[in-house]
């Protein structure tokens, strides 16, 4: 399809969604498709549509006494010949189909629809999801405007098979160096092996018991495990340095801090080098506008396993729930798929929710 084309954001869902899966956004190449959102937004007269770089975001402004947050990325990983979309029978293939412009088109369709929805709505377009945080579109809003992310409660429309996902977990990530001495292997003893020497931190982290704990009713299991190793120049040469990469993720009645902290008290006696973190964030289901989602679709919130921009919201004091059409393990896979059931499933939920 020709990329500026209109969207026909009312009838046809399944080919709203093939539409938006069909205009390739690989991250930092949205704007066409940032084009046809804006557009399409624009013509209803309910919507009070705005932009910033490739991040569209269209409001009510009907004086509701509360105000929501749905959101969902525009931009896909690289293309690996899956464009353009295909259907086989219940399910579309595609580039983004899973990962998340089922969520998008979801929203495009229920935004449109949705002249006076019992909360004042926010929705959220936004970019370069998929690449370095600092380039993230939800993280520029939050910085730039940080009153268009104002909100009661968020949905992220990420892909959870049309499950709820409350919250989500935080990940720290550090190295731990071990230092020795450099010898020829026909001559060890004159040496120190520093790969030798990472047998002790690898032994505290194969004993480590992760944590399990009830967060706003949603059990959260932690994890810290080592990611990566690396040590050594040759073959005939005893290593003077090994280095191990570990990764935890922390349920999200920790901080940041606090789970720096605890990762320190776990390898006490090794130096740890932080290289990134990011924080987690609580469901916030105890909230109202919560309940009210949760009654609407009449199911049962679990955990989320894993980072999302969730906790973007979180740190602005909104907390949120992830939600949206396809499988999450399909998320960024050659084959990646939507069945259609989901995007009706969640379609329909938004409408019970907000009608």
């Amino acid at each position: 399809m020709v990329a500026t084309a209109l969207l026909a954001l009312r009838g046809d869902l399944v080919k709203l969604f093939r539409d938006i899966v069909d205009i390739e956004s690989v991250s930092g190449n949205e704007g066409a498709l940032a084009d046809a959102v804006e557009q399409a937004l624009t013509a209803y007269e309910h919507l009070h549509v705005s932009r910033d770089g490739d991040a569209v975001v269209a409001r009510t402004d009907l004086g509701r006494p509360t105000r929501v947050v749905v959101a969902g990325h525009l931009d896909t990983v690289p293309v690996a010949g899956n464009l353009p979309s295909r259907q086989e029978g219940d399910l579309i293939y595609g580039r983004g189909t899973a990962d998340m412009k089922g969520g998008v088109a979801v929203m495009l369709a229920a935004a449109a629809e949705l002249p006076s929805p019992r909360h004042d709505v926010t929705w959220i377009f936004y970019d370069h999801e998929e690449v370095e945080a600092a380039k993230n579109g939800l993280g520029r809003l939050g910085r730039n405007r940080p009153d268009l992310l104002a909100g009661e409660f968020a949905v992220l429309m990420e892909p959870t098979g049309a499950q709820i996902e409350g919250g989500c977990q935080g990940t720290v990530r550090f190295e731990v160096t071990l230092v020795g001495k450099a010898a020829h292997s026909a001559r060890s003893w004159l040496g120190h092996n520093a790969i030798h020497d990472a047998g002790g931190v690898l032994a505290l982290l194969a004993a480590h018991e992760p944590r399990r704990v009830v967060v706003d009713g949603l059990e959260y299991r932690e994890g810290l495990n080592a990611v990566a190793i690396t040590g050594g120049i040759a073959g005939n040469v005893i290593p003077d340095r090994c280095t191990v990469t570990v990764n935890f993720r922390f349920a999200p009645d920790r901080s940041v801090e606090q789970a720096e902290q605890y990762c320190r008290e776990v390898l006490a006696g090794y130096e740890l080098v932080f290289t990134d973190a990011a924080p987690a964030a609580r469901p916030g289901l105890d909230l109202p506008a919560a309940q009210d989602f949760l009654a609407a679709l009449g199911g049962e919130a679990r955990a989320k396993y894993g980072w999302t921009d969730v906790a973007r919201f979180a740190e602005l004091g909104v907390p949120a729930v992830n939600f949206g059409p396809a499988d999450p393990g399909k998320a960024h896979a050659d084959d990646e798929f939507c069945p259609v059931a989901d995007l009706v499933a969640c379609h329909a939920a938004l409408q019970r929710w907000l009608s």
